[in-house]
């Protein structure tokens, strides 16, 4: 009668060779780098160039915000052609926009529907021509300081904020409304232009709305809990 001996279990690999896949105890194996690899693949170390031995580096310092190419003298001188201005400063759109108002200007002069308001309308051409060479210049300062400058940036904001009235487009769709209705003989100018007071009066209660309103405060520490 034979009795069978109790062999011990095979003792459990604490891992595995990444190169030849040996099973490994935790005497045998070595780490390199954070892998298990056996005493005949073990890597050399690295002395240069490693990623894990390199000490952090420090990124390169982001280049200021701004186009300094710009020159505000130059923006000025073109800004007194008709959109020019505007173009020299990337501003296409209002660039379009500064060629229609002055061809309308050109227009209405050209008419006889302004009658005795025409020395009134040679000092707005004259003032719109000065007033796009500012505004050009204007931008151009903003752009080399590295301020925010969109499509219609300028002296005057057209577009609407947050609460804001947009006060260009409005004057543009007025406008063009005016002048279609003129073309199809459905409205003289000549008795629109009796009530271009109406225009001041207007402005003026803007400006006053604008003075008068409450500027927004800094929110409670409540509202921000609740938010």
């Amino acid at each position: 009668m034979t009795t069978e001996q109790n062999v011990p279990p095979p003792p459990v690999p604490a891992g595995y060779c990444r190169i030849c896949g040996t099973p490994l105890s935790a005497e045998a194996q070595k780490v390199a780098f954070g892998t298990v690899y056996c005493a005949e693949h073990l890597p050399a170390a690295e002395t240069t160039g490693s990623p894990w031995t390199a000490p952090p580096t420090v990124p390169p310092p982001v280049p200021a915000a701004g186009n300094q190419s710009g020159s505000p003298g130059l923006a000025f001188l073109v800004g007194l052609l008709p959109g020019v201005g505007a173009i020299y400063n990337a501003q296409y759109a209002k660039g379009l926009v500064h060629v229609l108002i002055f061809g309308m200007l050109i227009s209405l002069l050209n008419s006889r529907s302004v009658g005795d308001f025409e020395p009134l309308f040679v000092m707005l051409l004259t003032a719109w021509v000065f007033y796009q060479a500012f505004e050009a210049y204007h931008t151009a300062r903003r752009r080399q300081t590295g301020e925010a400058v969109d499509e219609f940036s300028g002296l005057v904001t057209v577009q609407a904020g947050q609460g804001g009235f947009p006060v260009g487009p409005v004057v543009l769709i007025g406008l063009g409304v005016i002048f279609l209705l003129h073309n199809f003989e459905l409205l003289r100018l000549a008795d629109l232009f009796k009530f271009w007071p109406l225009g001041l009066i207007g402005a003026g209660v803007l400006m006053l709305y604008r003075r008068l309103r409450p500027e927004p405060g800094p929110q409670s520490e409540e509202a921000r809990r609740e938010q």
